[in-house]
């Protein structure tokens, strides 16, 4: 009676580890963070920047696309330097508050010597409130796609 009743739990716990599939020992693919559009995304400490890219027709003149999420409790305001040419701007952020540069009714942000090809990274260098910087390589984009026809300069 036992030896049957421990072969029916036997059979039990392998019929219940079967039927979960193979979650407990495969890799799950949706815990992976990566970027799911052209753009980049970098964290700097409680400011994340999501979708970063450059649109240009020239690669001379460009129009930066960024979103700029501050999960933090204090105002922040981002420092972005085009390495290759020095070039400068900042963006002030609410805390707790997300601005999207560069596309919808925001101005753009104008990199005017931007000196990248369209289809090649362009190195640019972000900070916020004496948090340590990080360089990114973002993608140089052109207007060819309907989605950035419009964010050109």
């Amino acid at each position: 009676m036992k030896a049957r009743l421990a072969a029916s739990a036997a059979l039990a716990l392998g019929i219940a580890i079967g039927g979960s599939g193979c979650a407990m020992i495969t890799y799950q693919a949706t815990t992976e963070k990566y970027d799911a559009s052209d753009g980049v995304s970098a964290d700097l400490g409680t400011i994340e920047l999501r979708n970063m890219l450059v649109v240009s027709d020239d690669g001379e003149q460009g129009n930066l696309v960024v979103a700029v999420v501050n999960t933090g409790e204090d105002d922040a305001t981002v420092e972005f330097e085009v390495v290759d040419s020095g070039e400068r701007f900042e963006v002030d952020v609410d805390a707790g508050d997300v601005v999207s540069l560069g596309a919808g009714d925001e101005d753009p942000i104008t990199i005017e010597d931007l000196g990248a090809e369209v289809g090649g990274l362009v190195a640019i260098y972000a900070q916020h409130s004496g948090e340590e910087g990080q360089e990114i390589q973002v993608p140089v984009l052109d207007g060819r796609l309907p989605e950035y026809e419009d964010l050109a300069p």
